[in-house]
C-alpha cells in the first residue's frame, strides 16, 4: 500500500493532539496534499472499524480526532474522564438541555421553561465552559443570551449543534419558547 507511511504519519499526529484537527490543518502538519490527507483519513476510518480497536477517528466540531470507541468509553469514563468534569447534577443537565434545544436563549427563558431558578445552574455549566454568553436578546433590558460551546460538541461527541438527538413531539414542546 503505498499510502501506508503517510497514514501512518497523519495517524501519529491525530494521536499527538488534543483538539480535533479539520483536514486543512491536519495536512499543514503532516507536510501532504489535502486530498493525500483524506485518503490517509479514510485509512484510518476503515482501520478502527475492527472489533479489536478500542478507538475509532470520529468528526467532532468540524475536525478529525482519536477517540475511544463509545463501547470502550462507557466502561473507561469513570477512571479517564475529567475530574473537573464530573458528572453533572439533574438540574445542570435539564439546564443543559434547554440551553441546547432553544439557544440562543436568555436566563429567564430558561427559568420559564424550568419552572425554577437556574443560577446555580447557570453558573456551573459556564465553569465547566459547557455553555457561554453568545449576545444580547433585541429586548427591553437587552438579556444576556446563551449557547452551548466547542467543549459542550466534544463531551457529547457531537460535530455540531444539528447532531444532537431529534425530539419527539412531546419534548420538542417542553423546550419552546413563547417568543
Amino acid at each position: 500500500m503505498e499510502l501506508a507511511r503517510e497514514t501512518g504519519f497523519v495517524e501519529a499526529i491525530l494521536f499527538l493532539e488534543s483538539d480535533p484537527l479539520p483536514v486543512k490543518q491536519l495536512a499543514i502538519k503532516a507536510q501532504l496534499s489535502d486530498e493525500v490527507t483524506e485518503k490517509c483519513i479514510e485509512n484510518l476510518i476503515e482501520k478502527y472499524k475492527d472489533d479489536s480497536s478500542g478507538v475509532e477517528l470520529s468528526m467532532i466540531t468540524g475536525g478529525w480526532c482519536l477517540v475511544p470507541k463509545k463501547e470502550c468509553w462507557e466502561v473507561l469514563k469513570e477512571t479517564y474522564g475529567s475530574k473537573r468534569d464530573g458528572k453533572l447534577s439533574k438540574s445542570a443537565m435539564e439546564t443543559l438541555s434547554i440551553i441546547a434545544y432553544s439557544q440562543p436563549v436568555t436566563r429567564s427563558e430558561i427559568e420559564a421553561i424550568r419552572g425554577v431558578g437556574v443560577d446555580n445552574a447557570l453558573r456551573l455549566l459556564i465553569d465547566r465552559n459547557l455553555v457561554k454568553e453568545v449576545g444580547k436578546k433585541d429586548a427591553p433590558g437587552r438579556p444576556t443570551q446563551f449557547g452551548t460551546t466547542k467543549e459542550f460538541l466534544k463531551l457529547f461527541r457531537l460535530n455540531s449543534i444539528a447532531d444532537l438527538p431529534k425530539l419527539d413531539e412531546n419534548e420538542a414542546e417542553r423546550f419552546e419558547l413563547a417568543r
